[in-house]
């Protein structure tokens, strides 16, 4: 008698399960994104639900672990036969599970937020994403304090882990220390002497991917941007929390347009740690 769906084992995912992430994220009309596979499946943990038919997987999802203080939960797929079979309930209270007391963070759609409302997740905020050609050929007009851009060196990994830590209040240094290798370019914003904030661009499947995003206002945080999106001739892509509104404003006059929104949801901590004011972009890259 074959084994009912609800009963298929949950394993770890490695990067020889890359293709098959990527796969199962394209049948369900995301983008393939190897590139970002490679990252979450380094930086943080997957685990899958392999097809009983032996193709592909079932289901899958991804944690990132930053210490006792917090662990992310996304890119929870079901391949579309195997919906409503409560697959994601189980990978879900699998990772919930392995991350024992700790709390608990993520993205959700629309579809998703039922199912984390009943397992105890509330909403905290929403993140709205942003793409299209970004058309700003000036730069931004320097006024008095404004930090300049400049590219990130192997000298600033040390500075940016400190700001990053006081944005974020969590440690990211396994995602930062993978930055140089996973960006096309990463650049930080100074002023004077005292860098203020970074970002980087990566390319996915059909545009250029603006993130992670740390600055000290949204000047700063434009500046970044425009420095980055200069460089390429692709559409830009930018998941923004929505309530940087004087951001958004300037990046859809620079022709992005919104093309979708998540709600932020937590469990076991009232509202993500950090600082909202220098936080414009989400807190890892597993999103969904």
């Amino acid at each position: 008698m074959p084994t009912p769906h609800s009963a298929l084992p949950i394993r770890r995912l490695t990067l020889a399960d890359l293709t098959a992430c990527a796969d199962l994220a394209e049948e369900r009309g995301w983008a393939r994104e190897e590139h970002k596979w490679g990252l979450l499946l380094t930086a943080g943990t997957g685990y899958g639900i392999d097809a009983p038919e032996g193709k592909g997987l079932a289901a899958m999802c991804v944690t990132t672990s930053y210490g006792p203080a917090l662990t992310t939960f996304g890119m929870m797929i079901v391949a579309g036969r195997f919906g409503r079979q409560g697959l994601g309930r189980r990978l879900l209270t699998h990772a919930m599970r392995e991350a024992g007391d700790i709390p608990f963070a993520l993205y959700a759609t629309a579809q998703g937020r039922p199912l984390y409302e009943q397992l105890g997740f509330h909403a905290v905020g929403d993140t709205h994403t942003v793409r299209g050609p970004f058309r700003s050929p000036e730069p931004p007009t320097a006024t008095s304090g404004t930090a300049t851009t400049r590219p990130a060196t192997a000298d600033d990994l040390s500075a940016l882990v400190r700001l990053d830590n006081e944005v974020f209040g969590i440690d990211r240094t396994h995602l930062l220390a993978r930055l140089p290798s996973f960006t096309d370019r990463l650049r930080v914003a100074e002023n004077g002497t005292t860098i203020t904030g970074y970002a980087g661009i990566w390319p996915s499947t059909s545009c250029d991917v603006v993130a992670p995003l740390i600055a000290q206002d949204t000047d700063t945080a434009y500046a970044l941007i425009h420095a980055l999106a200069a460089g390429t001739d692709r559409p830009v892509r930018l998941d923004i929390d929505a309530r940087h509104t004087d951001l958004l404003d300037r990046l859809k006059h620079s022709g992005l347009d919104l093309i979708s929104s998540t709600t932020t949801m937590t469990r076991g901590i009232p509202d993500l740690p950090g600082d909202l004011t220098r936080r414009f972009a989400p807190l890892n890259l597993a999103m969904g």
